[in-house]
């Protein structure tokens, strides 16, 4: 397993959360990191993207003021942390890394590497 994502859990409605994914064979330091996610019954969608280096981020409408995305090289993990949560956050985040290095997209499609996910449940 190249990404294993930690940090999901059970949230009341404007709580917070910190997820975290590792690169556990210490693959993709020169990849742009991203966070997805798939609630019950909806499509997958993007959430958060990182550059390689950090310096850049996108984020989803959705996550704009309420979710932010770090990494920490020297430690390969990357993190999202999610403020301010609603029901409608309920979902499987998934962490994916980019398919060339130093490449960055909200596209699904150009991430080749992706976690098994972790939960996130907002209950109301």
């Amino acid at each position: 397993v190249l990404l294993e994502e930690s940090g999901g859990g059970l949230v009341q409605a404007g709580g917070s959360l910190i997820l975290t994914c590792a690169d556990s064979k210490h693959t993709f330091s020169n990849h742009a990191l991203a966070w997805f996610r798939r609630a019950p019954g909806k499509e997958r969608e993007f959430v958060a993207a990182i550059s390689w280096n950090g310096g850049t981020t996108h984020y989803a409408d959705s996550a704009k003021g309420r979710f932010t995305i770090s990494r920490d090289k020297s430690k390969y993990a990357m993190f999202l942390h999610l403020d301010t949560l609603t029901p409608e956050d309920t979902a499987v985040y998934h962490c994916a890394a980019y398919n060339l290095p130093y490449g960055l997209s909200r596209d699904a499609g150009g991430y080749r590497y992706w976690g098994q996910g972790t939960q996130v449940t907002v209950s109301s």
